[in-house]
């Protein structure tokens, strides 16, 4: 396979972070090519500027990242660390080589507010914007056009299967959200960021890709605007884009159905801006991704607001999660408490690395967690092969059936059918117990398996070594 890197344009008007100088080229060439940074805000506890560059590529790339910001870098860690890759260090430059997409955090002398997020992902064949039923954005200059609602009259006269093609350049969204007709594709091209949000609402068969970007930096947090909404949907995919800064949720699902998303990547530093929330949806799969968020990263509810029913048949895969606030992954609070709960069932969590758990809160712990509320049912819920790299505070799992009263009128009735396999755990500072509990006689936890855990490369052979303490009302918890 030949060597080959793509670097996408910067358009005028793009908020750039200038801490570091990224240049890749195709292994064995000696040409570089430079990368623009892009600002990303982080860390909902104290708001910081980091830095985040993409590019795509096939075969092999070597990566050199210089330093701006620090006089002299003594350490640099390429996280995940599973990945095993490992930089040529000196006093003010890195390089390393990928020969294969990832979604990556460079960090100099242990920070992690200020550090490089760098997205290596696989060239694309992108979409004919020449082809019939296309409607092309144009991006000359780097100045975009305007896009919104006002579009849709002119697509819904265009034959199903249309495809919005949004070129490099910033493009405004009218009125801050785009509803997406039904049976619409829309590609942003790398270089293209699209000021706004978009929406799928009462909506089937549509399709957002490509490599560009949705910037909401500029959006206030009370605001409540979501990077992408999906609600009462159905068939529904999103692809390879990233998100900056959402002030609500990086992607809400609501009453939805057969939803995929794929390599979505996404920043957020507000209160309540988690990543990806379901509420009472079926058949979702998220494969791929890097979520650094400011509230959970994955949360999976029962009804909420609008959106009524059970929650099941989920599948979370491929990615790495990074909470600076609250939990990476998370089960279980909201659910339909002024009738008989709801039922969250049939989800797996499968090759995942935790990169952080930030929170110091007591009622908020757990990297992994299940906190069923509102009279819910939560069952059949596997992790496997998840990753816990060391966090600043929190605790490894937590599964409780509890009442919290900030956010329950009821506690949850039942946790059932619950298993961890494969779970490996480096040790840090700031873990605190990890817990198991029921409410009371009649709101349990019950049949939860721990299998093969590890803490630091060791297998835990007892409960006590994994550092999990089972509470009251509970049955049947088995390690081996």
């Amino acid at each position: 396979m030949e060597n080959k890197v793509i670097i996408y344009p910067v358009p005028e008007g793009a908020a750039l972070q200038r801490d570091y100088n990224v240049r890749v080229r195709p292994l064995g060439e000696e040409e570089w090519q430079q990368t623009a940074c892009y600002q990303v805000r982080v860390d909902g506890h104290e708001v910081r500027a980091a830095s985040m560059a993409y590019f795509d590529f096939q075969g092999a790339v070597e990566v050199e990242i210089t330093l701006n910001r620090y006089y002299c870098i003594y350490k640099a860690d390429i996280r995940p660390l599973s990945l095993e890759i490992k930089p040529q260090v000196e006093p003010k430059r890195v390089s390393f080589v990928l020969d294969r997409p990832a979604n990556l955090s460079v960090e100099f002398n242990g920070e992690r507010f200020h550090n490089l997020h760098l997205f290596a992902g696989e060239i694309e064949e992108a979409p004919d914007k020449q082809g019939e039923n296309v409607l092309v954005i144009r991006g000359s200059g780097g100045r975009g056009e305007s896009l919104g609602d006002e579009r849709n009259e002119l697509l819904r006269g265009m034959p199903e299967g249309r495809l919005v093609y949004i070129e490099a350049g910033v493009h405004y969204v009218t009125e801050c959200l785009w509803h997406l007709p039904s049976h619409t594709q829309v590609y942003l091209e790398g270089g293209a960021i699209l000021r706004g949000a978009l929406v799928c609402e009462h909506a089937e068969d549509i399709r957002i890709f490509g490599r560009g970007m949705l910037y909401l930096a500029d959006f206030n947090r009370f605001g409540g605007v979501n990077g992408l909404r999906v609600s009462h949907s159905r068939h529904i995919e999103a692809e390879n884009l990233i998100f900056v800064n959402p002030p609500h949720y990086t992607v809400y699902l609501g009453d939805s159905e057969n939803v995929e998303l794929r390599n979505v990547k996404s920043f957020s530093c507000e209160g309540w801006s988690d990543g990806i929330d379901m509420m009472s949806c079926r058949n979702i799969t998220v494969d791929g991704g890097f979520l650094r968020t400011s509230d959970d990263c994955i949360a999976i509810y029962g009804s909420r607001w609008d959106n009524r029913g059970d929650s099941r048949n989920i599948t979370v895969k491929n990615l790495s999660v990074w909470a600076d606030v609250a939990h990476p992954l998370m089960i279980g609070t909201h659910g339909a408490h002024e009738e008989n709960g709801d039922t969250i069932e049939n989800v797996l969590f499968e090759n995942i690395d935790i990169l952080e758990h930030h929170e110091f809160q007591a009622g908020y712990l757990g990297a992994m967690c299940i906190n069923a509320g509102d009279k819910n049912v939560v069952r059949g819920v596997t992790y496997r092969d998840i990753r816990i790299e060391p966090f600043a505070h929190g605790k490894v799992l937590d599964i409780q059936v509890r009442w919290n009263r900030d956010y329950n009128p009821a506690p949850g009735r039942l946790i059932t059918g619950v298993r961890f396999e494969r779970i490996s755990v480096m040790s840090g500072p700031g873990e605190e117990p990890s817990c198991i509990c029921g409410y009371d006689e009649e709101n349990r936890v019950g049949e939860v398996v721990i299998d093969s855990f590890y803490r630091d490369g060791v297998k835990a052979q007892s409960l006590e070594e994994m550092n999990v303490r089972v509470g009251g009302f509970t049955d049947r918890v088995i390690c081996r």
